[in-house]
């Protein structure tokens, strides 16, 4: 039986700029910065780790006439992380170029509070604070 440590969990996002990226779900969702260069920012919070790594070609971020950054609704997968406060984390996120949905679009489930939204790459995520 070995007795060496499982790795955590972890999901991978390729982005364009990950040093943006990482400080945005650093800040929004309170995750720790633990390993990272130039091409990558590993994220953790209890018991997650969220690879930030830097995306070679792809699809470039389109914004419509006004300038709005197109979300990407359609992707395989979002991201639902825990926080503290939807509301500060709604402040936080238009500071750091991303996106929380307003209060009404909030809904209650299973014991928590979730809110849509996007990083600020259009990577959409949603947000959960406990309802107690």
């Amino acid at each position: 039986m070995s007795t060496s440590k499982s790795p955590l969990p972890a999901a991978v996002l390729f982005v364009r700029d990950v040093k943006s990226v990482s400080r945005f779900y650093q800040d929004v969702a309170s995750m720790a910065a633990i390993h990272g260069d130039e091409e990558h920012e590993v994220l953790e919070m209890l018991g997650f780790q969220l690879v930030i790594h830097a995306m070679r070609g792809g699809r470039p971020l389109t914004r419509d006439p006004a300038g709005k950054l197109e979300v990407l609704e359609n992707s395989n997968w979002k991201l639902c992380l825990p926080v503290e406060s939807i509301e500060r984390a709604r402040t936080r996120a238009a500071e750091l170029g991303g996106f929380i949905k307003s209060r009404e679009h909030e809904w209650t489930a299973r014991g928590f509070r979730a809110c849509d939204g996007n990083d600020p790459e259009g990577n959409v995520l949603q947000l959960r604070q406990s309802a107690g």
